[in-house]
């Protein structure tokens, strides 16, 4: 814990937070799984009980934003999104404790046994931007893995996360858990951000999903580990051997599901070989929903009224309803325009011939890799994992969605029975 000569009256107020989120952390830690697993019951019942002032607060955040349509889209709370995160928050109550759990085990030839034994990380400090939603799943994932979290949402929803904040404190509380084991920003001021960013020793995991700006800034200035969550520049590759019927249904999912999410097709590539008679269908689906397109000269020459695309449009994050296009001749062209342009994120391959979905599945960068399904599948929930706190694309663990399981440190656990080292 960092000492100095600060007194408690120059204690920023993120450090005190950070203080009573360290004390609470370590009951949370070693109270019965089924304490957490109560705790988790109450946060969804409380969402359901509370959906009216719950849209309340939201509604005040959406009255002062000045946001684009997307941006009002992300940030907006119904009745049904709060019933479906309370669905979520239940499926993790009913998954399996990850503290405690036994990694491995063996003995030594001097008969020492050993055991790794999964452990919380501690304290997790949440940045996020936008949906007010990001706030309950950290929560639920802290709680569920026995770690505390300090949450400081974007100032566009306070007032949509202070509510949920509310909700969850309730929940702990209700389980006879502490409500410090989840804190959160008094206000929506800035200067919080950078007083998080300095909490070492106080802060063990610093979690921030938002704008390449908040990213790299936190990257940049954070004085403990932290988990970025990725930009989500993914590519739908529709093979020559793919089912051009699957084809079309999946790539309007990938795109036009929900386009403002991570997980969406920012880019779809198709083999020169099919796109003359498959590429207009597939434009027309989208473009019947009201996507619109930028397209390379290859993809252009078969729909010459569409908008040519730059190098910028294919290294942008749409997450709106426009699609990048481009014809590509083969799998390895594939692969190359992947290499260049990918956020690392998710990627997906369209085709029915098993060794090319292989040999691109083996070559692929990127965190996700998926075959003949959509892009939209990129989520914790989705993979069974109880949620993600984000969704992690660098090389080192974790790496992906990012689930209870993968909240958890480790230690060693040596039994003996009085050996000596010689």
């Amino acid at each position: 814990m960092p000492t100095g000569t600060q007194t408690d009256a120059h204690v920023p107020p993120m450090h005190a937070l950070a203080r009573r989120a360290r004390e609470a952390s370590g009951i949370l830690a070693v109270c019965p799984a089924g304490q957490r697993t109560a705790a988790l019951r109450h946060v969804a019942a409380g969402l359901r009980d509370g959906t009216e002032a719950l849209l309340a607060a939201n509604r005040r955040d959406l009255e002062q934003a000045s946001l684009s349509p997307f941006f009002q889209e992300r940030l907006t709370l119904t009745a049904e999104r709060l019933e479906g995160v309370a669905r979520s928050v239940d499926a993790l109550a009913g998954m399996e404790d990850p503290v405690g759990q036994v990694l491995a085990a063996w003995q030594q030839p001097n008969g020492l046994k050993l055991r790794r034994v999964a452990t919380p990380l501690g304290v997790l400090g949440m940045i996020h931007e936008g949906r007010p939603t990001v706030g309950v799943d950290a929560a639920t994932l802290a709680i569920r893995s026995g770690n505390a979290l300090l949450l400081r949402g974007g100032p566009e929803s306070f007032h949509s996360t202070q509510a949920l904040h509310h909700v969850i404190q309730q929940g702990l509380a209700r389980a006879g858990l502490p409500e410090d084991a989840v804190l959160m920003v008094p206000d929506a001021g800035p200067e919080h951000l950078g007083d998080m960013l300095r909490a070492a020793g106080l802060i063990d995991v610093t979690v921030v999903r938002g704008g390449r700006t908040l990213v790299e800034r936190v990257q940049a200035e954070a004085r403990m580990p932290v988990l970025a969550h990725a930009a989500g520049l993914c590519h739908s590759y529709v093979h020559a051997a793919a089912d051009h019927e699957l084809a079309r249904k999946v790539v309007r999912n990938a795109r036009l599901r929900r386009p403002g999410i991570c997980g969406a097709t920012e880019t779809l590539l198709i083999d020169a070989a099919i796109a003359p008679g498959l590429l207009p269908q597939i434009v027309a689906d989208l473009a019947a929903e009201g996507c619109t397109f930028r397209a390379d000269e290859a993809a252009r020459s078969i729909l010459p009224e569409l908008p040519a695309a730059t190098e910028e449009d294919f290294a942008t994050e749409w997450l709106d309803r426009v699609l990048n296009i481009s014809v590509v001749e083969g799998v390895d062209a594939a692969l190359a325009h992947v290499v260049r342009f990918s956020s690392r994120h998710t990627e997906a391959i369209l085709t029915e011939d098993e060794a090319v979905a292989q040999y691109f599945m083996q070559r692929v960068p990127s965190a996700i890799v998926m075959w003949n399904t959509s892009t939209q599948f990129s989520d914790g929930g989705e993979f069974g994992l109880g949620g993600e706190i984000g969704i992690m694309s660098g090389r080192l663990p974790p790496r992906g969605p990012v689930g209870p399981a993968q909240l958890m440190t480790w230690r060693y656990e040596v039994h003996g029975t009085g050996q000596l080292r010689p």
